[in-house]
C-alpha cells in the first residue's frame, strides 16, 4: 500500500526505498525538493500523517496511542520488500523509530534510520520551545523565531487556523509518545542529524539516541537553527542521506 505515501517520481526496480516522515505541522509536500539530492535508482516515499495533503479529509486520530497505532497499520502495509531506509524530522523523527519497529515486525527491518531535530525518546528540555496549549500568538511567534511558519500563512485566516489545529495535534502526539521499554533497542544502524544553533535539540543531548541501537550510531551536525534544510538546504541534506547510507556499502553509488 503506498497510496498515504507521496511518491515524487517512478523508479522502476529501485535500489533502496528511502521513507520520510515530515515535522510536526508540516507535509510531504515540503520534502518533495529532496527528490533532486538522491540517487537515480533510489525511490523515495513521504508520509503524508492524517489531516493534510494526500490525507486532508481524514479525521485527526483522538489520542497519540490512536496516532501510533495507525501509523503502524500504515507502515505495515507498505508495499515492496524493500531494502528501506527511513529518515524523519522533528516528529519526523520519532516516527521514524516507531517505523522501523513495526518494519521489524513484519520481517522487513530498515538497514537505516536517520532521525534529525528530535531530543532521544524519553528526554525533554526544562522548558520546551514549542507546546500545544500556547496561545496562537504565542504559538506562531515562537514557530517563526525557528524558522518553520510556512510563508504568506498570516495573509490566510482559515489556513493560518487549520495549520494551528494541525500543529497543535501534532505536539500533543510528541509529548504522548510512550515508547514501550520492552521492544530493546533496534540492530539498525543509525545516523543522528542535529544543527549547531537548535534551541529544541541541543548538541550534547543528542549522544542519547546511542540508547536506541546495537548498532553503530553516527552524527552528523549541521550550521544553523532547527530547520537547517528547508528551502536551499536540502542539497545538503540529500548529500548527507547518500553519504550515510553509501557508508554501509548497501548500494553501488549511482
Amino acid at each position: 500500500m503506498t497510496s498515504l505515501f507521496v511518491r515524487p517520481r517512478r523508479v522502476a526496480d529501485p535500489e533502496l526505498t528511502l521513507v520520510v516522515f515530515h515535522h510536526a505541522g508540516g507535509s510531504a509536500a515540503g520534502y518533495h525538493p529532496l527528490t533532486r539530492w538522491l540517487p537515480e535508482r533510489w525511490d523515495l516515499l513521504i508520509l503524508d500523517m492524517p489531516g493534510r495533503g494526500k490525507r486532508v479529509g481524514e479525521r485527526l486520530p483522538d489520542t497519540p496511542a490512536g496516532f501510533y497505532a495507525g501509523l503502524r497499520r500504515d507502515i505495515l502495509g507498505l508495499s515492496g520488500t524493500g531494502p528501506y531506509a527511513l529518515f524523519g524530522h522533528s516528529l519526523g523523527a520519532v516516527v521514524a523509530v516507531e517505523a522501523a519497529y513495526a518494519l521489524r515486525e513484519r520481517g522487513t527491518p530498515p538497514v537505516w534510520v536517520g532521525v534529525s531535530g528530535r531530543l532521544p525518546p524519553g528526554r525533554s528540555l526544562a522548558a520546551p520551545g514549542l507546546a500545544a496549549d500556547m496561545p496562537d500568538d504565542r504559538l506562531l511567534r515562537a514557530l517563526h523565531a525557528l524558522g518553520g511558519l510556512p510563508d504568506g500563512l498570516a495573509a490566510a485566516p482559515a489556513f493560518q487556523q487549520r495549520f494551528l489545529e494541525l500543529l497543535r495535534h501534532d505536539l500533543r502526539v510528541l509529548a504522548g509518545h510512550r515508547p514501550d521499554p520492552a521492544r530493546g533497542p533496534l540492530p539498525v544502524p543509525l545516523t543522528v542529524f542535529g544543527s549547531t544553533e537548535d534551541p529544541l535539540t541541543p548538541v550534547p543531548e543528542l549522544a542519547g539516541w546511542a540508547a536506541m541501537t546495537t548498532a553503530p550510531v553516527r552524527q552528523r551536525i549541521f550550521q544553523g537553527g532547527h530547520f537547517p534544510f528547508r528551502r536551499d538546504g536540502f542539497r545538503e541534506l540529500g548529500a548527507a542521506i547518500t553519504a550515510e547510507i553509501r557508508a554501509l556499502s548497501l548500494t553501488d553509488g549511482r
